[in-house]
């Protein structure tokens, strides 16, 4: 299975407050990341890209409990 399967599996049993919750942390976890490799390189610059991906993967989960 892939990372995103897996990902998307996870996200089922949230509620929106869930949702909300880990988007916020997830978003200031990005912030952080985005300042350290402006200061110094990443090890793994991918992984703000994967981060940003899950974040709007969380987003468009919410958007999707929040319709029904």
């Amino acid at each position: 299975m892939s990372k995103k399967v897996e990902f998307l599996n996870s996200l089922n049993g949230l509620n929106e407050a869930d949702l909300q919750a880990r988007i916020s942390e997830d978003e200031v976890r990005l912030k952080k990341l985005k300042f350290a490799h402006a200061t110094s390189p990443l090890e793994n610059p991918m992984s703000i890209q994967t981060l940003r991906r899950d974040i709007a993967r969380l987003k468009t989960e919410l958007k999707k409990k929040a319709k029904s």
